[in-house]
């Protein structure tokens, strides 16, 4: 009789049944592992755009000057005025100073800024000139946006409008909670006027 070599049948079902687990192991890891990076590429690009949205306003606040405008009109505009986010009204309309000239056009350093929710978009309209009503292309903020709430810090306290007197009045501060989709609600307060005396 000759002595054969080789595995028999169910040797080789055997390691195939262990091979095909392996295999099934490492697909499921590797699944994990492209759901898990394209989860936190999502949230890292959320918090850039929180991030982003933060400093711009924090920014523009900072800057904010007691400059009474005017509108198409001729009428006199407050220098700030802020509603509650509900409604078809601006929630944030100022001027601030500080607007860069690098090509050095003949303008002011002045702006006047609106902060608006358009559809599901906050929005920030600049004007190219401080009277009038002639704006830019707006710069989106923040997307899939549900809702916005609103509230001005004046010597009295919290409100959730701002709407003074005196049409040169700011307010000390000025908080925004944006409800996006899917997302807990983002609260971020900004002081105002700062880098006026």
């Amino acid at each position: 009789m000759r002595n054969e070599q080789g595995f028999t049948l169910v040797e080789l079902v055997v390691a195939l049944f262990i091979f095909g687990m392996l295999a099934a192991a490492g697909v499921g890891l590797l699944a994990f592992s492209v759901r898990a990076q394209d989860a936190a590429g999502t949230r890292l690009a959320a918090v850039g755009d929180e991030r982003r949205l933060s400093s711009l306003l924090a920014a523009d606040l900072a800057q904010a000057v007691p400059r009474v405008t005017r509108d198409a009109g001729g009428a006199s505009v407050p220098a700030f005025s802020g509603t509650n986010g509900q409604g078809r009204a601006p929630i944030l309309s100022y001027v601030r100073a500080g607007w860069t000239n690098p090509a050095q056009r003949a303008r002011s350093g002045l702006q006047r800024v609106e902060i608006v929710l358009a559809g599901d978009r906050l929005e920030r309209h600049a004007s190219t000139i401080t009277d009038g009503n002639e704006t830019v292309m707006p710069t989106v903020l923040a997307d899939d946006v549900e809702r916005v709430a609103a509230r001005y810090r004046t010597a009295t306290g919290w409100s959730d409008r701002f709407a003074d007197p005196r049409a040169d009045a700011l307010p000390r501060a000025a908080e925004l909670t944006l409800t996006r989709k899917n997302a807990a609600p983002l609260t971020l307060d900004f002081l105002v006027a700062t880098k006026y005396p």
